[in-house]
């Protein structure tokens, strides 16, 4: 009789009916369920004292979920008390499927919503669920809370929430945190199942950001302006401020711009290779064009030198590079490398296209941090790709080198430290993505071994703590773009976009890491590179198409906002490729900084200053290559790469035309083979190229190979 109890309560939970009188179960449906509707309703969940006589009830008393009245206040420090009884009920059912029985109790007593309240205003983004929450103030002040949701056990855990909040003063709501709640899990659930656990997390976020809302619009404080964004829907898009309005001008190109490319790329056999980060124009009519011509690329630099080679292999005889100059350094080097020697290789100006992570690694400073590794044997040097070759060589003569991309940079360490007893890891040159690592690792010290083994299987909570001590990271560089997202961006973000998802590069400064790894945690982030970044917004937008059902999905971008066009190509394709009369918005959201300087915003960075110094500031030349709307910040930081910006249209459209350079004329365009040595008298060329192909080892063995 156990067994099938047992089987009926875990088929009810893997296939949820909308039904909850529908559960086959004689424990829940002897519990009597008082269904009143008062304007707000709160659940409380009484335990019912079980008869000594029945030994199937050893294992925990059934539960008693009854919806009542909470009209009356409720006396200050409630919740904190309704936690501590609801923590010690769940404490007191080791077994997960008595929890299940409880959550599934408490589902089915749980105040009906009205059906005018399911809309997406209503939503609770990242459950596996849908989940809708109506929040209110009553007139004493105090905050009443209304849930629902179409799967029976994020509707229990909904139900619990509600229990302990609803009729509690508005700061009581707020000291809440998501470790308060810790205990109220669900052990040994199926691993679709176990993501509904981050209910409880996603929930609460919900009803404090409204909370704080409701209560700033009481008191008749000013709210704080939203980002700019851009709204994405199978209709069209919407852009929200003028900086959004910037990145949308180029989402619908030219068309004939797109066929002047096409028509020379095709006519010469050239590749285009271009970074996410490219200018919106570039980008919009680049990925146009791929359907006229194939040997067209846009990807993160891992990628770039890997299809340049499969443009050459298939027949490409000149390779355009959009990015910054390492990037076509590596794109030249690896050509060479796989024998394409004849293939040229061309930049998008005459200047020096720089990147200030590159800079930093070429500096004096970062030499004498490699020395020091060289002093301290066993060591190996973990170089992030965003370097030139030339670093590169000059590194691996000093001590044993191996490249790194963000979104293999914590595998390639991790792998390094189980291979080699007692060695010591030197990572550079980025500073914010060196202690972010430090701090993921820190952050593993205190997870289980069987946590840390999913990450990687040769290692366990000892050896984490270990190699704490033996990791070193340099201290003084950075990205110029990824550096503005530090505190005042974070605060924002965290009053206004809590319940959205989180995506952050590796290189942003901490606040901006830890606040994308806690979402991370509860199934609404994502931490990596730019690639990882577009696959988390491609998969949530796919999750949300599989529900079919009205949904407004918000993005913060915690990256270079030139990532934008590849991000609205891939979500247009998803929802152009299935017919649905559900409504689905995806809004990407750029959290610029408020001091940003650019023409197009200059008033805004000038208020409160002397006329004269406002006048000069508009005049301000950030770094080479900045035009206008690019949002940086006089504090440091841009919201896109002016470097990065230096590959226009025109260039691109001035290199192809001019091929073949038989006069000349473009020379200073083309990346030049590294015709210098080390000091030691080696290759430049050939010794840069090493640390590449040990990371290409790795990425195929999954071992690092002998540096």
């Amino acid at each position: 009789m156990v067994m099938m109890e047992a089987a009926a309560i875990a088929t009810r939970f893997l296939n949820p009916s909308p039904n909850p009188s529908s559960i086959s179960n004689p424990v829940l449906r002897t519990v009597p369920c008082r269904r009143r509707q008062p304007r707000l309703l709160a659940v409380r969940c009484v335990q019912t004292p079980s008869p000594s006589h029945n030994p199937n009830l050893a294992r925990g008393p059934p539960l008693s979920c009854s919806a009542v009245a909470s009209d009356q206040a409720a006396p200050a420090g409630i919740p904190r008390h309704r936690l501590a009884g609801l923590v010690d009920e769940f404490r007191s059912l080791p077994e997960p499927l008595d929890r299940v029985k409880r959550l599934l109790a408490c589902a089915a007593s749980l105040p009906a919503f009205p059906e005018s309240g399911r809309v997406p205003a209503n939503r609770v983004m990242g459950c596996t669920a849908q989940v809708w929450l109506s929040v209110a103030v009553d007139e004493l002040g105090r905050m009443r809370f209304a849930a629902d949701s179409d799967s029976e056990i994020t509707k229990g855990f909904c139900a619990c929430l509600v229990s302990v909040l609803d009729g509690a003063l508005p700061e009581e709501v707020l000291e809440l945190r998501p470790e308060d709640f810790g205990h109220l899990n669900v052990v040994g659930l199926p691993v679709k199942a176990h993501s509904r656990i981050n209910t409880w997390h996603n929930v609460l976020i919900s009803m404090q950001k409204r909370t704080k809302a409701l209560i700033a619009k009481r008191e008749g404080r000013p709210s704080l302006d939203p980002f700019p964004s851009l709204v994405i829907g199978a209709d069209g898009i919407e852009a929200k401020g003028s900086y959004a309005e910037a990145q949308a001008m180029f989402l619908s190109p030219d068309e004939l711009k797109i066929q002047e490319l096409a028509n020379v790329l095709r006519e010469k056999k050239i590749g285009v290779v271009a970074h996410f980060y490219m200018d919106p124009e570039v980008q919009g009519i680049l990925t146009a064009a791929q359907k006229l011509w194939p040997h067209i690329h846009i990807s993160d630099s891992l990628v770039m030198a890997d299809r340049a080679v499969k443009m050459a292999e298939a027949g490409c005889e000149y390779i355009t590079v959009l990015g910054v100059d390492f990037m076509s350094e590596n794109v030249r080097a690896i050509l060479d490398q796989a024998g394409y020697n004849k293939v040229r290789v061309y930049r998008m100006s005459s200047e020096l296209i720089g990147c200030s992570l590159a800079d930093a690694a070429a500096s004096p400073s970062y030499m004498m941090f490699l020395e020091a590794a060289s002093n301290s044997p066993p060591s190996l040097h973990v170089i992030y790709i965003n370097t030139s070759l030339e670093t590169k060589a000059y590194g691996h003569e000093l001590v044993p080198t191996i490249t790194c991309t963000s979104s293999n940079v914590v595998q390639t360490i991790l792998q390094a430290f189980a291979q080699v007893p007692e060695l010591n890891v030197w990572y550079g040159p980025d500073s914010y993505m060196g202690a972010n690592i430090a701090e993921l690792f820190r952050q593993m010290a205190d997870m289980t071994d069987d946590e840390i083994s999913r990450i990687h299987p040769e290692h366990n909570r000892n050896s984490i703590i270990s190699l704490l001590s033996r990791l070193r990271y340099y201290q003084d560089g950075n990205c110029i773009v990824h550096d503005m997202f530090g505190h005042e961006v974070v605060e924002r973000i965290t009053e206004l976009y809590c319940d959205a998802f989180l995506t952050a590069h590796f290189e942003v400064p901490g606040e901006m890491f830890s606040l994308a790894m806690e979402a991370k945690q509860r199934g609404m982030g994502v931490v990596g590179s730019t690639q990882n970044i577009l696959d988390f917004i491609k998969s949530r937008v796919q999750e949300a198409l599989d529900r079919d059902a009205d949904d407004h999905l918000q993005f913060v971008l915690g990256t270079e906002s030139g990532m934008v066009t590849s991000i609205v190509a891939v979500v247009r394709g998803l929802l152009a490729s299935r017919e649905s009369r559900a409504k689905i918005k995806v809004e990407i959201v750029f959290p610029v900084s408020s001091d940003s300087v650019s023409r197009t915003s200059s008033v805004n960075g000038s208020q409160g200053l002397n006329p004269d110094v406002a006048s000069d500031l508009t005049k301000l030349a950030v770094v080479p290559g900045v035009t206008a709307g690019e949002g940086c910040s006089i504090n440091g930081g841009c919201a896109s790469c002016p470097y990065m910006k230096m590959n226009s249209l025109t260039s691109l459209l001035r290199v192809c035309q001019q091929l073949p350079d038989k006069d000349g004329a473009i020379r200073a365009y083309e990346a030049n083979r590294f015709n210098t040595t080390t000091p030691h008298g080696k290759s430049v060329a050939a010794i840069g190229c090493e640390p590449i192909l040990h990371m290409r080892h790795f990425q195929v063995t999954l071992t690092t190979s002998k540096c």
